[in-house]
């Protein structure tokens, strides 16, 4: 069996090199005759092809030549009308300006003028806000409860802002004045400003325009294309002159309300402020009723809880005497017990005296333990009373603390009191006539 299997083996081998003999031989490229003609008309028809595109070419480049020449003279052409007509543009708005810059400076004298003769009129408030600031500085040595946003303050407030009204009225126009001037100036400031940049680009333009390809200072740049940092849009460009122009014109009109509004508000200080002291000066009466209605309920409070107190204490002591009577008969009971535990023998009988003696201790020692609880009550009671008496004693202090105060508000408040009028010095104040000096802000 060993003999056979090694005579077997070469003739397999054999057979697997003349296969791979075999494969390899099948495998080279062998081409056939139409592939061959093929090939040839191929490279014919492509270089007649490329022939072709490279006419083609030759006569756009001819063309493209022409054409871009005509299209650079036609766009340096439309940029230099295109270059006018912004000089126009700009020329244009820059007369614009200049005519509402020496508006606005006319305006400016004016309202100045208005705000010095106003500020005359100030002096003579000083008065009653003085007085009203007197009294709300009165008004916070208030303590603790009485501490409360009440109508008097809520009056008094209203008293510093009608005052402050008509402060700015006179005073708030004299600040509305300067507030407005500085409007005023900022923009005259930025039509000022405007202008120094139209005229600066009116200068670049007006070069750009005058430039030729043969001018001597023309030159490659880099990065010509780029847009630079803070470029606006034609309309953009417009829009912002219009909106200082426009801005302008509305600081004037407000500036010519305002002069028109300080004449009105002269004559309207004194009828507001009068207004305003007779509301504050019925709030603060109408207060001092309540501060003495609570004084008065607080007296009567105080008087019933002293009496309850003493009574409740009273009370006390009287328990706490029973509590101490119970100890002679707790002792009685307690002592009996503990002396027939020393009975001999079987005398040392629960009969009923030794129950009897045990319920009475017992009902000794609940007897006692409720007057205590009750005692304990009592006294509670008692510290809540007091308690109570504490508070009511501290906030009658303290409304006696704040009734003393608004009655030395009211008597500040008679500094605001007048001299009557006479007639002719009422006519004179209805008319306005004794304010003639300051007509001319009409």
């Amino acid at each position: 069996m060993s003999f056979g299997r090694v005579t077997t083996i070469p003739c397999a081998i054999d057979k697997q090199i003349l296969g791979k003999m075999a494969t390899e031989l099948r495998s080279t490229t062998r081409y056939q005759p139409p592939d061959w003609f093929t090939s040839n008309y191929t490279i014919s028809t492509n270089a007649e092809r490329q022939r072709d595109a490279s006419g083609q070419v030759r006569q756009e480049s001819r063309f493209l030549r022409n054409e871009t020449d005509n299209q650079t003279k036609w766009d340096q052409h439309s940029n230099n009308v295109r270059l006018g007509d912004r000089v126009d543009n700009i020329r244009t708005w820059k007369e614009i300006l200049e005519k509402t810059l020496a508006d606005i400076d006319k305006e400016i004298a004016d309202l100045s003028e208005a705000k010095e003769l106003t500020e005359e009129s100030l002096e003579a408030k000083n008065l009653p806000t003085d007085v009203a600031i007197e009294c709300l500085t009165l008004r916070e040595g208030r303590q603790h409860i009485d501490v409360v946003q009440d109508e008097v303050e809520n009056q008094l407030h209203k008293e510093v802002e009608v005052i402050d009204g008509i402060k700015k009225a006179l005073q708030s126009r004299i600040g509305d004045a300067f507030e407005q001037l500085c409007l005023l100036q900022e923009a005259r400031q930025q039509i000022q400003a405007d202008l120094q940049d139209k005229n600066i680009a009116l200068g670049i333009d007006i070069d750009q325009y005058n430039l030729t390809d043969r001018s001597s200072n023309i030159s490659f740049k880099p990065d010509s294309l780029r847009v630079p940092k803070g470029s606006t849009t034609p309309q953009q460009w417009e829009d912002f002159s219009r909106y200082n122009k426009d801005r302008a014109e509305a600081e004037m009109k407000s500036s010519t309300r305002l002069r028109e509004a300080i004449h009105h508000t002269l004559q309207q200080t004194a009828n507001d402020l009068e207004a305003q002291k007779i509301a504050t000066e019925y709030a603060y009466r109408r207060r001092i009723h309540e501060f003495e209605r609570a004084k008065d309920e607080l007296d009567w409070q105080k008087k019933n809880t002293q009496e309850e107190i003493a009574e409740l204490e009273n009370d006390i002591r009287g328990i706490e005497e029973k509590i101490r009577a119970k100890d002679a008969p707790m002792k009685l009971a307690q002592t009996r017990l503990e002396n027939r535990t020393y009975r001999p023998n079987v005398e040392l009988c629960r009969d009923a005296p030794q129950y009897g003696l045990t319920d009475e201790v017992k009902q000794l020692e609940a007897t006692k333990r409720a007057l205590e609880e009750k005692c304990k009550q009592a006294k509670h009671a008692l510290d809540g009373l007091e308690n109570n008496l504490h508070r009511i004693n501290d906030d009658l202090a303290l409304k006696i603390n704040s009734l003393n105060l608004d009655n030395r508000c009211m008597d500040v408040r008679k500094k605001l009191q007048v001299k009557p009028q006479s007639e002719l010095e009422r006519n004179l104040t209805l008319t306005g006539m004794q304010r003639q000096k300051s007509a001319v802000l009409a």
